[in-house]
């Protein structure tokens, strides 16, 4: 029918047909009742489509499965109805028809049947375009591309759920006549333009990480390589997509499949011939597994001598540079196996050997020295000279040796006073105002894990109690807008089991809870043996169940527990022209906002008997409460240890079941606070609480006890036995909270710092080398109370001194040396008493060494002198000596003050 012409009543009727089915939710019948209608009709009917998608919203929380059906029938409707691609694509895409992109793939695919290839390609191309879209999209751009007869769109999106698609078909031994993984790859005609892109993702797709046997039939990289073999991927794409990868780095994970691609399919000397920068590139800066790989690859090169040796003197500067003592062993010897082949190439390779002189580990330091010594006379006069120089880097072990081989050219480093270098003290953030508009605040709301940033989290929840106070209407207008499908809808006990952060809240705004669960979870404290992971989380739990009962009314009209510093606390005097706000609204604080409040507020700061004497006159039960409080001293807890017990010592969470908090008694805790806060008051039983939970939220921990540090850090010590004694990671996430919170410092702080100085996780003891460099810049640490805490941990084997190790050189190596040093001064003499020798303590002397070399210390440690005149060249004996020779030396250059 032509664009002009009227529309008689059989087509007014194929509309109304059309409109009543998407009503029904009969999507089946959408794509017999488009047939006969034309461009014009279908044009027409696009209005009453969307008014319809609008209406079936106020269907989700009164009769939501009716509205999934409607929604899917929308769905395949808008497809058909819609003559732009750009259109169709924005309609297929919205994200509250999500749920229908796959199971309504089908019928849509039926609906848009006679469009041209053209406007086929472009919709598909639109949809893959867009990550989030095009996961759940699959069924719908397959079809689409493969009616098209078009390239297949090689996107991330689409990547992704096509790996999904082809490895959810598993090849069972139950089953061997089920197709292989290399079989449905083969037969799969989007496998060579797809398999490329993948090996180029920034996230390698869950799929091809998965950990198989390389001979199980569902090994990706198996399969690739295999496909590489037949031809059917081209060779030389997937060596330099694999090799592209590999060398812009990334996450372990990321980096397995193009990694075990290119080791599988074995490039030639040739191949790797033509990619020696990437390879040179790959040594320098990628993770030690890759790095390693590729120096085995240009070492294959050196031995052929195909490798150019400007390429291997700049492979050797930047190996040299790198940690990982493997690595720099094996570089020294290919080095050394060259210039043994080749004397000519001294001068070019000797100044790279040189960048091992300013190694950590001394060890390395002189096999790089004794290297020169053996090839320096094929150098010239400027290379000597060079060479001379740097050799001024190596530490005083082998100063003596250079100045014997260099003479008087031996670079000198001048002797200055000591500097202790510690980071700048971390400055005070206020929270922002709430946001000003709906807008804005919605905006806020869809941040996905908004739970992990406390601080936007809290400005989210005060500015939606606030605007729900305003006008409850238009923020709940709006949050529909922003949830058209919200999970609650669609999972029954969605908060029976967890409280799922603000969430709760809106689904409160938007009345969707059970009023029984809300009076149920309001008031839920916990059992005297919960766990602290429990008690911590309970704290936001209840807060957040009562915000969801009392959001939108005249009892809420904002919070009182919105903390006004990054860390969580809150001004006591901003809480007190709170709680005068409330009085003069004649509103009642809700009582765990107003508990959260007082355990939140600052007792510590300077207007603090201002504060108590203002909150007294305000002559309100809450100005009563907050003014005694803040004359209250925290009451703190006390850390003990159950004595050992070697029968269990080999448990793997041993440790975890030997440490007892003790939470002193707070009377007024007990009887004014809410259930979820009992356990502040000493409700819990000074036993061991294991905690096995799979934890989450750490994010929110510090922010409930921001203003008591050392409450705060009692109760992390059994998460933090998790990443020390297990391999869980994350667990000190908290730690830098902790560091810049409020209250006093004791026991338990410092055993914090012990556990996460010693966690397996590399990222775990960085954040808790950094909570030590703010403490000890706040004033706060007692750094040879730390080595005290530590000492029976590394002599019982808790903490692994290797870890401790890569912890305290990572922190002395920020100017710290005589913090560190003082923290070791303190735990050594009972390490090295102890009955059995402790392995891996020969990597802790050497540390302990650089840092008295450093900082000039000179006081003496128990023990050390017996160890060092031991026979023997062992790490740990080389170590001790070369410490207890710079604790000699050390008198001649006192410590200055900390800058």
């Amino acid at each position: 029918m032509g664009a002009g012409k009227v529309m008689g009543a059989e087509d007014v009727m194929g509309i109304e047909k059309l409109i009543e089915a998407v009503r029904e939710g009969k999507a089946s019948e959408v794509p017999e009742l488009l047939q006969p209608l034309g461009a014009a009709e279908r044009k027409a009917a696009l209005p009453r489509l969307k008014e319809l998608r609008t209406e079936v919203r106020s269907l989700d929380g009164i009769r939501p499965n009716e509205a999934d059906r409607i929604r899917r029938a929308l769905y395949v409707a808008g497809a058909g109805c819609h003559t732009g691609a750009a259109a169709a694509a924005s309609w297929l895409g919205g994200r509250d028809l999500m749920p229908w992109r796959s199971e309504g793939s089908a019928l849509a695919l039926r609906a848009v049947g006679d469009r041209t290839p053209e406007w086929l390609a472009e919709v598909a191309g639109r949809l893959a375009a867009r990550p989030a879209v095009a996961e759940q999209s699959y069924g719908m751009i397959r079809g689409l591309v493969e009616r098209s007869g078009r390239p297949t769109p090689a996107t991330d999106g689409y990547v992704l759920a096509w790996t999904r698609e082809i490895g959810t078909v598993r090849h069972h031994a139950e089953r061997p006549e089920g197709p292989t993984l290399l079989e449905r790859l083969r037969r799969d005609p989007q496998s060579p333009v797809l398999l490329v892109h993948a090996l180029s993702m920034p996230e390698t797709p869950e799929p091809l990480t998965w950990a198989v046997p390389d001979d199980s039939p569902e090994h990706w990289p198996t399969a690739a390589v295999a496909l590489v073999g037949e031809g059917v991927l081209d060779r030389a794409a997937v060596v330099d997509a694999a090799a592209s990868r590999l060398l812009r780095g990334g996450r372990p994970r990321d980096l397995r499949f193009p990694m075990d691609v290119l080791r599988l399919v074995e490039p030639t000397p040739a191949e790797f011939l033509e990619r020696v920068p990437d390879l040179v590139g790959m040594a320098a800066d990628s993770p030690s597994t890759v790095a390693g790989y590729a120096q085995e690859a240009l070492a294959g090169l050196a031995a052929d001598g195909t490798l150019p040796t400007s390429a291997l003197a700049e492979m050797t500067s930047a190996v040299l540079f790198r940690t990982e003592k493997k690595l720099v062993r094996a570089q020294l010897a290919l080095v050394g196996r060259v210039l043994a082949r080749e004397p000519g190439s001294a001068d070019a390779l000797l100044p790279a050997v040189a960048e091992a002189f300013g190694q950590e580990d001394t060890d390395l330091q002189g096999r790089a020295l004794k290297l020169v010594d053996r090839h320096l006379p094929a150098v010239g006069a400027s290379v000597r000279r060079e060479l001379a120089e740097r050799a001024g880097e190596l530490s005083p072990t082998h100063r003596g040796s250079a100045a014997e081989l260099f003479g008087a050219a031996l670079g000198s480093q001048d002797v200055e006073p000591y500097e202790e270098i510690l980071p700048p003290l971390p400055e005070p953030q206020p929270l922002a105002p709430p946001a000003t508009t709906v807008e804005e605040l919605v905006a806020e709301l869809v941040v996905k894990r908004l739970s992990d940033d406390p601080v936007a989290f809290e400005r989210a929840l005060d500015g939606l109690v606030r605007h729900a106070h305003r006008d409850r209407t238009a923020v709940a207008e709006a949050v529909r807008e922003a949830f058209p499908q919200p999970p609650w809808q669609h999972q029954t006990h969605y908060f029976t089991y967890a409280t799922h952060g603000i969430h709760v809240v809106i689904a409160g705004l938007l009345r969707h809870l059970n009023p029984a669960l809300v009076d149920l979870r309001r008031t839920e404290g916990h059992g005297s043996d919960a766990c602290f992971h429990q008690t911590l989380s309970g704290v936001l739990d209840a807060r957040l169940w009562e915000a969801a009962d009392l959001v939108g009314t005249d009892a809420l009209p904002f919070l009182l527990a919105t903390p006004t510093g990054h860390t969580g606390v809150i001004d006591p005097l901003v809480l007190v022209e709170r709680l005068r706000e409330y009085r003069d609204a004649g509103v009642e604080p809700a009582p765990a906002d107003l508990a959260q409040a007082l355990v939140r507020v600052l007792r510590t700061a300077p207007t603090v008997v201002r504060a108590a004497e203002e909150a007294a006159a305000l002559g309100t039960p809450a100005g009563t409460r907050l003014a005694a409080w803040l004359c209250q001293e925290p009451v703190g807890a006390t850390v003990r240890f159950l004595p050992r017990d070697e029968d269990k010592a080999l448990h793997r969470f041993w440790l975890m079941q030997r440490i007892v908090v003790d939470l002193g008694e707070n009377p007024v805790v007990r009887a004014e606070f809410p259930p979820a806060f009992q356990w502040l008051g000493g409700a819990l039983e000074a036993t061991p609480r294991p905690c096995y939970h799979w934890v989450e939220g750490r994010a929110q921990w510090p922010p409930v006890l921001p203003a008591d540090r050392e409450l705060l850090a009692a109760c992390l010590l059994q998460t933090l036995t998790h990443s020390v004694e297990g391999d869980a990671r994350g667990a000190t996430a908290p730690l830098t909270a902790l560091a810049e919170a409020d209250g006093p410092v004791g026991r338990a702080v410092h055993l914090a710092l012990a556990f996460g100085l010693g966690c397996g996780d590399a990222d775990d003891r960085l954040r808790a080398v950094d909570a030590v460099l703010v403490l000890a810049a706040r004033g706060d640490l007692d750094a040879r109370r730390l080595g005290t805490e530590l000492a029976p941990l590394v002599a019982e084997g808790s903490v692994k001194p290797n870890r401790l190790a890569d912890a305290a050189r990572t922190a002395a190596a920020t100017g710290a040396y005589g913090t560190v040093w003082s923290v070791f001064a303190a735990m050594l003499p009972e390490v090295l008493a102890a009955p059995k020798p402790v392995r891996g303590l020969g990597e802790v002397l050497a540390v302990a060494a650089d840092c008295v070399e450093r900082c000039g210390a000179g006081d003496g440690v128990a023990g050390l002198d017996a160890l060092a005149s031991g026979r023997g060249s062992t790490q740990l004996l080389v170590q001790a000596r070369r410490l207890l020779t710079a604790l000699r030396q050390g008198a001649d250059h006192p410590l200055t003050e900390t800058v």
